[in-house]
């Protein structure tokens, strides 16, 4: 049968779980407008109204130490590396009162596979923290290393992840996804899990009603068909999760950053991903993803005029203004938001700025920026 892209536009706005194929034949025929505009309205199904939502958190390391040697990090050390760390109590203790400060409440908290640092150092480091700050979410880890704990305990998937809500883990991110594709993760990341335990682990987080993201850093060496494929099967680990349980809050996808990693010095791999490009993955996130609420511009990692064009498309948050980010940073992303700063380009882009946490619910500015939001009003009434 053949394929159309008015008929297949039309199933999408029906909310149709379109197949991989078919998402391909949309992204490589559709125009970039039609897929903006249908993006946009599956966006305004879920998530009504003219509000851009935007988060204050810190993305900071347990350690850099990592003995996956993913090709496209430029993060990590090797274990005995003279620049390996592993971050102390009373380093967080700085990190968090700083992200407090600032008028965040939560700690995106990752780092690498550390061959030592099995699960009783994660749940006491867990109990530690929120002991000492019993208001401080903790989005932490992703299921590479959730998967690397279980080895190293010799344990399940749910037993860690328990074991880990119960010491204050409150949400799980999608760190590591890359591409959901094994031909890929053996080129790129073949000591992390592979595509089949990445999803595993986020059925098992979905089960005890952790709420997690999902992710994709594309632009490497996928295939078309391989990013549809990718988002198929976060939309299936989605439909399989438990009535009562929000499964995957948001998605976000990104482009590969190159500079300097394994990957480009062997010519095997360039970032090549335009700004067109990525507005069309961000509407055909909306599309293929038909069952996940949220889906996030990188703007990190594309710049403020791509991601505001992403808000036309499907996107409906502008992610973090994260005051500490080393991973992607290292491979190349240099833009910077502060909270003045993203909240305008937000307004600039047509949009109403709305800060959030992690569970994607409204939080009111802190005192500090509501301030500065009235002296702005004032001058701009003088």
């Amino acid at each position: 049968m053949k394929m159309h892209t008015d008929d297949l536009l039309h199933r999408a706005l029906r909310l149709d779980f379109l197949t991989a194929e078919e998402g391909v034949f949309l992204f490589e025929n559709a125009a970039t407008a039609e897929l903006m505009y249908v993006g946009n309205a599956l966006r305004q199904h879920h998530v009504p109204g003219n509000v851009v939502t935007w988060i204050i958190d810190r993305n900071s390391n347990t350690t850099n130490v990592c003995i996956a040697n993913c090709k496209f990090c430029n993060f990590f050390r090797r274990p005995g590396h003279e620049e390996s760390y592993i971050t102390s109590i009373e380093e967080y203790k700085q990190k968090i009162e700083e992200t407090f400060a600032y008028g965040g409440e939560q700690l995106l908290l990752q780092g690498g596979h550390h061959p030592d640092l099995g699960l009783d150092f994660y749940t006491n480091l867990f109990r530690q923290l929120k002991e000492l700050y019993p208001n401080l979410k903790l989005h932490a880890l992703g299921p590479p290393e959730i998967a690397h704990i279980t080895k190293l305990a010799k344990s399940t998937h749910y037993e860690v992840l328990k074991a880990l809500k119960e010491s204050g883990l409150d949400s799980l991110p999608g760190a590591g996804a890359e591409i959901l594709d094994d031909r890929v993760r053996r080129l790129i990341s073949a000591g992390k899990c592979g595509a089949q335990e990445w999803l595993d682990v986020m059925r098992a987080a979905h089960q005890l009603h952790l709420t997690t993201s999902g992710t994709m850093m594309f632009g490497h060496i996928e295939t078309n068909l391989e990013r549809m494929q990718h988002l198929v099967k976060l939309r299936e680990v989605q439909s399989e999760k438990p009535a009562d349980a929000k499964g995957f809050l948001a998605f976000i996808p990104w482009p590969f950053q190159d500079e300097d990693t394994i990957l480009k010095k062997l010519k095997r791999a360039r970032n090549t991903v335009t700004g067109d490009e990525y507005v069309r993955m961000i509407a055909m996130s909306r599309i293929m993803l038909p069952n996940v609420v949220n889906i996030q511009a990188s703007w990190l990692t594309v710049g403020k005029p791509v991601a505001q064009l992403c808000l036309h498309a499907g996107a409906n948050d502008f992610g973090s203004i994260m005051i500490e980010e080393n991973v992607v940073s290292a491979a190349g992303a240099k833009f910077r938001f502060t909270a003045d700063g993203i909240q305008q380009a937000i307004r600039d882009a047509g949009f109403t700025p709305q800060l959030r946490n992690q569970q994607y619910e409204p939080r009111e500015l802190p005192k500090v920026m509501k301030q500065q939001e009235l002296d702005r009003t004032a001058m701009m009434v003088d």
